[in-house]
């Protein structure tokens, strides 16, 4: 009996002795100092030791947020898909849409800047038309949505690049105040310009080149000047006049008449004495004057000035 025990307890301490390793090499690995005899001991890693707490799985990390220099590239590429011409100087990351594509917004040195959304091709926002856009709605309805808008620093001031349209446009003053008014029949943005000692323009681009429109012919083809005051336009025709028979005139009123083969048209009403009417050839030189008195039949004759009542008949009725 005492020999089988014996047996037993030296078979259970044998496989213990072989168990020990390998449950050993599961929890950890050993290495040996040489020098100094001790062991280095490390950790092993196991499937058990990946999963965090109540044994879920290790969440992975999420990607790093892009740099300035990275974002900065990437609206570049975008712009440089766009017609828009823009040098990209500054850009910001603004998200993604809902279905999937990023935009950017991106200043452009002197010019406008632009929201670029990554469509193919990019589609390209003016700063300038999303404020005018924006203003629009909030007029209708103060608590409209009006969307994403421009706000890096160099896009905000968008009174200084219509200023700059206004010189591009060779209007011939100093510009006080400027809008948007919105899109010609062919799709061209037109921009009223207001002077701050003059009659002010419509401006437009089409295929780059930039055209003005004096305000006094923006009345005469029904349009309108919110920045424009008559007296304005009477200084712009005075200034017309200058080194003709009209000259001395003091216009206190005037208006575009209208145009034909042989020129075109503007009366004048003048302070303290008889009105005119100036015809004027395609470089805006006067090249004939017509007092109202005598220009009946000239465009339907003057509106501004009052006709001189008829002589009364004499005594006696006439001979």
């Amino acid at each position: 009996m005492k020999s089988r025990l014996l047996a037993a307890v030296a078979a259970l301490l044998f496989s213990a002795a072989v168990a020990a390793p390998a449950l050993a090499q599961d929890a950890e690995t050993h290495s040996a100092d040489p020098q100094n005899g001790v062991r280095a001991t490390t950790q092993a890693v196991t499937p058990s030791r990946i999963r965090g707490r109540n044994n879920e799985p290790r969440r992975e990390r999420a990607p790093a947020a892009p740099t300035a220099e990275q974002i900065l590239a990437a609206a570049q590429e975008q712009m440089a898909l766009t017609t828009t011409g823009c040098q990209v100087s500054e850009a910001k990351l603004l998200g993604k849409t809902a279905a999937g594509t990023t935009v950017y917004e991106v200043a452009c040195g002197a010019a406008p800047g632009y929201m670029v959304e990554t469509k193919t091709p990019p589609e390209a926002s003016s700063c300038i038309i999303l404020a005018h856009t924006a203003e629009q709605r909030r007029a209708a309805d103060p608590a409209a949505d009006v969307g994403p808008q421009c706000t890096i620093a160099a896009n905000t001031d968008t009174q200084k690049f219509l200023r700059e349209y206004a010189k591009q446009a060779g209007v011939p003053c100093t510009v006080d105040q400027a809008k948007i008014l919105g899109q010609s029949g062919a799709g061209a943005i037109v921009y009223e310009i207001g002077c701050s000692d003059a009659a002010g323009y419509w401006i437009k681009q089409d295929a780059g080149a930039w055209t003005k429109t004096p305000c006094i012919q923006v009345l005469a083809e029904n349009g309108k000047c919110d920045f424009t005051t008559t007296a304005e336009n009477a200084g712009y025709v005075k200034t017309l006049l200058a080194g003709s028979a009209a000259a001395p005139c003091n216009v206190t009123e005037a208006r575009l008449m209208g145009q034909n083969a042989n020129g075109v048209f503007y009366e004048a009403k003048c302070e303290g004495a008889d009105g005119v009417i100036a015809r004027l050839n395609a470089e805006n030189v006067v090249q004939q004057i017509y007092p109202c008195t005598t220009a009946q039949q000239i465009g339907g004759g003057c509106k501004l000035t009052t006709a001189p009542a008829a002589a009364p008949a004499p005594a006696g009725g006439r001979p």
